[in-house]
């Protein structure tokens, strides 16, 4: 899968790979994971653009928090929003497929015969916004200065098998690989190349303000640190008419202004002051999106389907904490929390709940395991608990008081025998400490969820204090792992592969700003994790997914939240949108790379 957020190679790895000979395979501007690719080496366009779209207009959007940093490749501050549209990548993905690739900055690439590197022409057309061209030598120092230790760590744990770049000619580069690794080819296309110029002499880590020269669609015009940015089409962008980009990013200019509070930004957008609203509130989504615009059809509010894997959400345990390390505590955790009672008072109704790690898809684990994925999990028996084997894993239900008092009543013996006992109306451990713990929250509309969750816990004995902080503080103790419990999000693809390790893998547990935010290290998750990113085919893809999925499940290291299968959105109605929808996407996505202005904004329609 693409990248969605204490590895250095030894000598010897690079002696060794310097032996290896790697006869090259024909060259292809288009690749994917174990299917052939929809589109033709001679395609003109992708199906979910207007490849007529009228470029033109202004867009605002809105952004949550605060930013202090235009270096998005940094652990370190917090970069703007937008900075997507500034750098370009080897290969552009497709939209409408699970994993495919096309030729972006790279007309060509060739993955050798023996699997273990990949070569890359570049387009000699690729240009920076400085009308340098983009050169190979472009190309490695990006790649080199991602796997420093002045990057964010997770492209260490994304590209921890590239051994290393080499350039071979003006626009030829090489990665070579420590081993075979299906999808390695396809993600080493997804980095994002930036000019040696914007960083010569600098400390990496260190460059905050400078603006990025950029070999994307746009450049930075102007910005106010923490208050707003403002991104304008360059007019001479090299690819504007290549088969990935036509029809695309049709917007003059892209700005994004800053709020700190949801409730403001709700009614600054129902006023006029930016163009397109993601709701992810399902109260906002009922009672706030009404009032005479609405009516009168000046903003449109639509539900988008789409083919998203809707992954897992959920309260987080740190089992860094040693309150948290025994899991009959964390299983009794989950049994306090009543979904049904919040979905329908709290949600609407619009919520599915989350059971599992790839809820949504062929990926999620059922029943028992059976057939190759009770093969593949047979040598690791002694290490799982013998339940996995025997029974389903199921999410605890309530769909009346009765139900929950029997979930609470096994709660309380799970706790009594982790050696929690009740003294006095509160939950203590054998050396008297309370259970007492906080909740981490970035938004104070959430305390509205956790306040009937906080109820039943006291049923238990057990205190849970949430407390709510700005956005700059909230990711750095996220970063640090500075948290008892909170809510997370793991986003999964349609084909996960290598970014498996940064969320689930023991090597990134105690790596800060890795997306192991739980803390899981565990052998038989790691190993499990290994046989995701090394299966041969789409059917043993399956199998280790379903058997990792298993695995966390019984472990339970958070308490699952909800999904909702389609986007929420409410938009001016001055667009002209594709008829086509794309499968695998986020509304902002679609929207920047598609959607274009309507020369007179009207209320009939799009």
């Amino acid at each position: 899968m693409p990248l969605t957020s204490g590895f250095h190679p030894l000598a010897l790895v690079f002696f060794l790979v310097s032996l290896v000979v790697s006869v090259p395979a024909a060259a292809d501007a288009s690749m994917a994971m174990g299917y052939k690719p929809k589109y033709s080496e001679n395609f003109k366009h992708f199906d979910y653009v207007n490849a007529n779209a009228q470029k033109g207009g202004s867009l605002m959007l809105s952004a949550f928090g605060t930013f202090d940093s235009l270096n998005p490749y940094v652990l370190k501050g917090n970069p703007a929003e937008g900075l997507s549209l500034v750098f370009e990548s080897l290969l552009e993905k497709s939209l409408d497929e699970p994993f495919s690739v096309y030729g972006m900055l790279a007309e060509d690439m060739q993955l050798a015969s023996d699997k273990l590197s990949v070569t890359f022409h570049l387009n000699p057309a690729a240009k920076f916004s400085n009308g340098q061209p983009v050169l190979a030598e472009d190309v490695k120092f990006s790649f080199d200065t991602l796997m420093s230790d002045k990057a964010h760590p997770q492209y260490q744990f994304y590209y921890a098998d590239v051994v290393r770049a080499v350039v071979l000619n003006t626009h030829t580069i090489r990665f070579d690989f420590k081993q075979v690794n299906a999808e390695l080819h396809l993600i080493v296309g997804d980095i994002e190349v930036f000019s040696k110029t914007w960083l010569q002499g600098k400390d990496f880590d260190k460059v905050t303000e400078d603006i990025p020269i950029s070999s994307g669609p746009y450049t930075v015009e102007s910005f106010d640190l923490g208050k707003r940015i403002v991104y304008k089409r360059n007019p001479n962008y090299w690819a504007r008419n290549l088969p990935v980009r036509r029809g695309m990013y049709n917007f003059d200019k892209v700005s994004y202004k800053y709020f700190k509070d949801p409730t403001v930004a709700m009614e600054a957008f129902k006023s006029g002051e930016f163009d397109f609203l993601y709701e992810l509130s399902s109260k906002a989504w009922a009672r706030d999106h009404v009032g005479p615009r609405y009516d009168s059809g000046q903003i449109l509010k639509t539900t988008l389907s789409h083919k998203n894997i809707a992954g897992m959400q959920g309260f987080v345990f740190n089992l860094r904490r040693d309150l948290f390390k025994d899991q009959r505590v964390r299983q009794a955790l989950s049994l306090a929390f009543d979904f049904e009672w919040a979905n329908s008072h709290l949600f609407y109704n619009q919520y599915v709940r989350n059971d599992s790690y790839f809820s949504n898809s062929e990926l999620a684990a059922t029943g028992i395991p059976q057939g190759a994925e009770l093969k593949l999990l047979e040598p690791y028996r002694s290490q799982l608990p013998p339940e996995l084997f025997t029974k389903p894993w199921t999410l605890p239900t309530s769909p009346d008081a009765a139900a929950l008092r029997n979930n609470l009543k096994q709660a309380k013996q799970l706790l009594t025998e982790a050696g929690w006992q009740v003294k006095n109306n509160v939950l203590v451990n054998q050396q008297g400490r309370a259970f007492e713990f906080e909740f981490l929250l970035q938004q104070k509309s959430f305390e509205r969820v956790l306040a009937p969750y906080a109820r039943n816990l006291k049923k238990l004995g057990i205190v849970i204090n949430y407390r709510t902080v700005d956005r700059a503080l909230y990711e750095k103790r996220v970063r640090t792992f500075d948290f008892d419990m909170m809510v997370m999000g793991f986003a999964q693809s349609a084909s996960p592969g290598n970014e498996q390790r940064n969320m689930f893998h023991s090597s990134t547990a105690n790596k800060a700003g890795s997306n192991n935010i739980p803390g899981i290290a565990h052998p038989v998750v790691d190993a499990l994790v290994e046989k995701i990113i090394f299966a041969k085919d789409r059917e043993q893809l399956v199998v280790a997914c379903r058997a990792l999925d298993r695995v966390l499940l019984h472990q339970n290291y958070i308490v699952p939240n909800w999904y909702i299968n389609t986007h929420r959105v409410a938009y001016k109605n001055v667009f002209v949108i594709p008829e086509t929808v794309p499968l695998y996407y986020t509304p902002q996505t679609w929207l920047l790379k598609t959607w274009s202005m309507r020369d007179k904004p009207g209320i009939k329609g799009n």
